[in-house]
């Protein structure tokens, strides 16, 4: 049985909410809150797993609430649920709510939401993962320069001209971050020759996000990685993240699609340093039984390097779309979707660019991936057909990338 608690300080919204999840109920215990007070008091009684809240409510707001929430019960999914929101607001959901929906609501997206976040969290609180990660020495800390614009996009006040000067005090990460601007991952008309020429070019929150890719690879040591070549790794989610920027531009989702794609691999990261001998036996089964890697990982893990990177991110405070993209990009049809998002964004992307078994130095079997059924499943604005143009016009400008 999942708990989960509704929060408004109107009861004819409440009551709608309980009307429109009553499908659910055998399944969920719901119960209802009207104001914030009331909510943290109930969840001190009672362990939630998931918290619905409106933003705009008397005395303490949804902001709030939800900040006490992060605090307090951590592993309690927080979705807001509310109407039209200014600025400021929509940057506090953003720090503060896993998922962020519009009233009003389709009973239909509300349960499927819900329904998802329980997946992942379920995925990512199990046993398996929490045996492999409770081994771990010490898990990495978020990339120092991503953290630090984390907390500049809060200020309203900052200047391009800041931005620049953070990023370029870490010279070899300035070099590689315009090496990348510069490269066939944004096929650009003219050259940038500076941080702040690529902020502006760019925008910040893709600037922010290759930074943290480059900070996170720098940290790669080259030697006693077994079987993992950093660099055809690194190659792999730069093209994964450019098709999925291909097939995603001009849409809301392309900055979390790039960025998942850029991560999407990260769990190997965590697994080369600190189990190197038992991935390169997975790696060795995979090669062996010609079997798909992830699978073999999970047979010598309990789980794969998905689950683990998105477990990490998860601890970096990460956008949840991503976090999601990343815990299922080896098995999308797992989540029930109706829509094109960051996770069938980045299994399509993956499907159609050379796979991550290519930074094995290993014989492995060719990823599994989705295909056109999957796709128009989640009713893509295109077709299967025009998804491989995209990406292999992408695909094209890597071509000769070491």
């Amino acid at each position: 049985m999942k708990y989960v608690l509704l929060v408004d300080d109107e009861r004819p919204i409440l009551d709608g909410l309980r009307l429109r999840l009553r499908n659910l109920q055998r399944e969920w215990h719901i119960d209802d809150a009207q104001s914030g007070q009331e909510a943290i008091e109930k969840m001190g009684q009672q362990a939630y797993d998931v918290i619905v809240t409106d933003m705009r409510m008397p005395q303490m707001g949804g902001a709030q609430l939800l900040e006490v929430v992060r605090d307090r019960w951590p592993r309690t999914i927080r979705i807001v649920l509310s109407g039209d929101c200014d600025s400021k607001e929509t940057a506090l959901i953003v720090s503060l709510a896993h998922q962020f929906l519009s009233k009003p609501c389709e009973p239909k997206v509300l349960e499927s939401v819900i329904q998802r976040c329980l997946l992942l969290h379920d995925l990512l609180h199990g046993s398996q993962v929490h045996a492999l990660v409770g081994g771990i020495r010490k898990l990495p800390a978020a990339p120092r320069i991503y953290a630090k614009l984390q907390q500049m996009v809060k200020d309203d006040s900052v200047t391009v001209s800041e931005v620049a000067r953070l990023i370029s005090s870490d010279s070899a990460i300035t070099a590689r971050i315009l090496q990348i601007v510069n490269s066939a991952f944004f096929r650009l008309a003219r050259r940038v020759t500076n941080i702040e020429q690529a902020v502006s070019y760019l925008g910040f929150t893709t600037v922010r996000n290759i930074a943290m890719s480059v900070e996170i690879f720098s940290q790669w040591s080259t030697t006693a990685l077994g079987p993992v070549d950093p660099e055809k790794l690194q190659l792999h989610t730069q093209q994964v993240s450019a098709a999925a920027r291909s097939l995603t531009v001009k849409t809301a989702i392309v900055d979390d699609a790039m960025l998942a794609g850029l991560l999407h691999d990260i769990g190997y990261w965590i697994l080369a340093q600190e189990c190197p001998d038992d991935l390169e036996a997975a790696v060795n089964l995979a090669a062996r039984k010609q079997m798909q890697l992830h699978e073999a990982e999970t047979q010598i893990f309990g789980v794969s390097h998905a689950e683990v990177g998105a477990y990490l991110l998860g601890i970096w405070g990460l956008p949840y779309p991503v976090i999601e993209a990343v815990a299922h990009h080896h098995a999308p049809q797992r989540v029930a979707s109706s829509h094109f998002d960051v996770l069938a964004a980045l299994a399509v992307s993956h499907s159609l660019t050379p796979g991550d078994s290519t930074a094995f130095k290993a014989d492995l079997p060719a990823d599994a991936g989705v295909d056109a059924t999957y796709l128009a499943s989640v009713q893509a604005p295109f077709d299967w057909t025009e998804a491989e143009q995209r990406v292999a016009q992408t695909l094209q400008s890597f071509e000769g990338s070491p």
